[in-house]
């Protein structure tokens, strides 16, 4: 942990640097736990504790919105045992934790396909924003059956279904999933892979990014705070 007087320093720098919105690719639970002799489950369940955290951190630090890319459309591809594991985690996770959340002022929301979720998990998922929706702390979007691509074209087919027939950027942006929230001033991959895997492609557009070979169950506060003054450094100038 770091101390009181760090701790305000890096708030002082995200205010400095309107450091608002935060997104996250997770990756490398397998990585980690086939490193260590492992099932890919404990990856996974390893994973969940450094979404506390950082979730925590954000808190901390001032920042006001985290996006994490839990689970997307490409995933379906994996192992069925795996990814039956992942969605009963999910679920297991969202209804342990929701208490700690709404306490800690935490506002949930879920983006991405949900309709291809169970009916159970849906719920899970629904009541858990419903419980949380007036809160005031981190605003933690989690993205569940998300594509960026599968995101445009679904924004499309409700911009035809609304039969507008001119779109600019403003009217766009309201169809897509992140519609109430700002995009992302920070994207964070761990893992050491250098790519976005088609996640907020719309909304990265200006996004500072930052690559990490930490796997993410080893990206813990002190990692966050190392990416929150590599943000610092950098200069945005939006293409002036």
């Amino acid at each position: 942990m770091i101390n009181l007087k760090t701790e305000d320093e890096i708030k002082k720098i995200v205010k400095s640097v309107n450091l608002n919105h935060v997104a996250i690719i997770m990756d490398g639970n397998r990585r980690w736990a086939k490193e260590r002799g492992l099932p890919s489950a404990m990856g996974h369940k390893k994973g969940v504790d450094s979404l506390k955290t950082i979730t925590k951190a954000s808190h901390k630090f001032g920042i006001k919105y985290l996006t994490l890319y839990a689970f997307s459309t490409e995933n379906w591809n994996r192992k069925q045992e795996e990814v039956d594991f992942l969605m009963g985690l999910l679920a297991t996770t969202i209804k342990n934790e929701l208490k700690e959340l709404h306490s800690n002022d935490v506002k949930l929301n879920f983006i991405g396909n949900l309709s291809a979720l169970s009916d159970n998990l849906q719920k899970i998922l629904n009541d858990a924003k419903q419980t949380t929706k007036n809160n005031k702390g981190v605003n933690l979007q989690i993205a569940i059956n998300y594509g960026a691509r599968d995101e445009i074209c679904h924004a499309v087919n409700e911009i035809i279904n609304a039969g507008i027939k001119k779109v600019d950027e403003e009217i766009f942006e309201k169809f897509l999933y992140t519609s109430n929230i700002p995009n992302p001033d920070l994207l964070i991959r761990t893992g050491g892979e250098l790519r976005v895997s088609n996640y907020l492609l719309w909304q990265i557009a200006y996004s500072e990014i930052y690559i990490t070979k930490k796997y993410w169950p080893e990206f813990d506060e002190d990692a966050f705070i190392e990416a929150i003054y590599a943000f610092k450094e950098r200069q945005r100038r939006y293409g002036k």
